[in-house]
């Protein structure tokens, strides 16, 4: 067999060279280009989230950020080992168009799965149902069925699922009509009907639950439909993600998380008491100016928010400093004789004296608990300790543990004290039988009350104002037009 053997000139065997580099490298660049969406995602190593500012998805809380989405969303992102990044809009109608320009990765901002929704974009698994309800306000217009709608001014988010909701609804109700309203949160729009500027809007049974407490006189008329499921939205072209979203939410620690959140961010809405909240918001009015100043130096003294120790002692005493109870606590921290003492405090009636001991007791248990019990935790289960006992939140976390619970979050203690009744139980834990309920009613209840302070310390005159010349000038300026 003879060889043949290819001779070529120099510059010829250099322009081979030159050219099998540049395939190499094409090639090489090939290789190493992220083969899907989800791995040009993961060599960012961010992870972009679409939401809205609000107090359901995600805020700036006392102890960092907050929000039912942020946690949630935050928990993909460590699950898939990335930053997370929030992109915030003012606007529904603005959200799914960022999307699929590829401004973020995911919508995580309440966003419920429509069929219309569906067409554009894909959705992952459902996570909290929700219903679509009629709101208003105490002595107003008081429709019970949709029929009762026709002439009534109705204002809602613009390019929400409520307004897909009445579109197809005048299919059966032609001459039903409502006016969209662009740039505000849907929150916003129920502090409107609160203060009287509009009568009747639609909203989420979530957001209507959490700002009841904030809003005591909305009235929640009826439900446009039976329920919907919020969930994440991707770009439907994305189905390495989509995949990645549905197998994270099928995973048993996902569904214990998506269960811990929806107790922490609604568990303690189950009760509504429109009597005790009115009473509330009128003594934040008219009682709490005479004690504001008190709370406030003691808080700052201990490195504590100033309206959580007042939220707290409205739940001990309604901010009655005479007040007294059958167990012989007193004051308006509803303190022992045997812990004022400790504490030095020489009058349980001196209302300066019980707060600052108060606080001063409170924020000694909150350290007590120390830095491996994270933010919000940390201080539930201070409070909780207040009003229980160190002893027994003691033994309803050693409960935990035996249950295989984390004794370091408050959703899974909440879960433990009340057990602390049962005989069978508390016989085998140190300091026995305790009203294991009531501790955690305490918490739900302070939660409650500081949240509404919050919102009462940041309301003004001025935003009223304000909020009522930005709809008429949207009104006057035609930006937003009847249906």
């Amino acid at each position: 067999m003879s060889k043949v053997r290819v001779w070529t000139s120099t510059k010829q065997r250099a322009k081979l060279i030159g050219l099998s580099l540049v395939f190499l490298g094409g090639l090489g660049c090939k290789l190493l280009a992220p083969a899907n969406e989800l791995d040009a995602i993961k060599a960012r190593g961010e992870l972009r989230v679409l939401t809205r500012n609000n107090a359901t998805c995600y805020f700036e809380a006392p102890h960092g950020p907050a929000g039912f989405e942020y946690e949630l969303t935050r928990a993909f992102a460590d699950h898939l080992g990335l930053k997370l990044t929030f992109v915030v809009t003012d606007n529904f109608q603005d959200m799914i168009p960022e999307l699929l320009e590829g401004k973020a990765d995911l919508i995580a901002a309440g966003f419920t799965a429509t069929e219309s929704r569906r067409q554009r974009v894909a959705f992952g698994p459902g996570y909290l149902e929700v219903q679509q309800q009629v709101v208003g306000r105490r002595g107003g217009p008081s429709p019970e069925t949709v029929a009762d709608l026709i002439g009534e001014a109705l204002w809602v988010n613009a390019g929400t699922a409520y307004e897909e909701k009445l579109s197809e609804l005048t299919e059966q109700y032609p001459e039903l009509a409502w006016m969209p309203i662009s740039g505000y949160e849907t929150e916003e729009i129920l502090e409107m009907v609160w203060q009287g500027i509009i009568p009747l809007t639609i909203a989420d049974s979530n957001i209507v639950d959490v700002n009841r407490r904030y809003y005591p006189q909305l009235v929640i008329h009826f439900a446009l439909e039976e329920g919907q499921q919020l969930a994440w939205a991707v770009h439907p072209q994305h189905t390495n993600l989509l995949q990645a979203v549905d197998e994270w939410f099928t995973r048993p620690e996902t569904t214990a998380l998506v269960h811990r959140l929806r107790q922490s961010y609604y568990g303690h809405l189950e009760v509504f008491d429109y009597v005790d909240l009115v009473k509330y918001h009128r003594r934040i009015r008219h009682r709490l100016p005479r004690y504001r100043s008190y709370f406030e130096i003691a808080a700052k003294k201990h490195g504590l928010d100033w309206r959580l120790v007042a939220a707290q002692a409205y739940q001990e005493s309604h901010w009655n400093p005479t007040a007294r109870s059958f167990t012989g606590v007193r004051g308006m921290m509803m303190l022992t004789q045997a812990t004022a003492e400790a504490l030095g405090v020489k009058s349980r009636l001196d209302p300066r004296q019980s707060i600052s001991g108060g606080v001063r007791y409170l924020a000694e248990l909150h350290d007590r608990l120390g830095d491996e019990i994270h933010e919000p935790d940390r201080t539930y289960m201070a409070l909780a300790a207040y009003n229980v006992g160190w002893g027994h939140l003691n033994d309803a976390r050693t409960l935990a543990d035996r249950m295989g619970k984390d004794s370091d979050t408050w959703q899974d203690v909440r879960t433990t004290l009340p057990f602390l009744r049962q005989k069978k139980i508390y016989r085998t834990l140190p300091h026995g039988y305790a009203r294991g309920t009531e501790p955690v009613r305490y918490v739900d209840r302070i939660r409650t009350y500081y949240h509404i302070l919050i919102q009462a310390t940041e309301r003004t005159p001025e935003r009223a104002k304000h909020l009522t010349e930005s709809l008429r000038a949207s009104w006057w300026e035609g930006k937003n037009k009847p249906m």
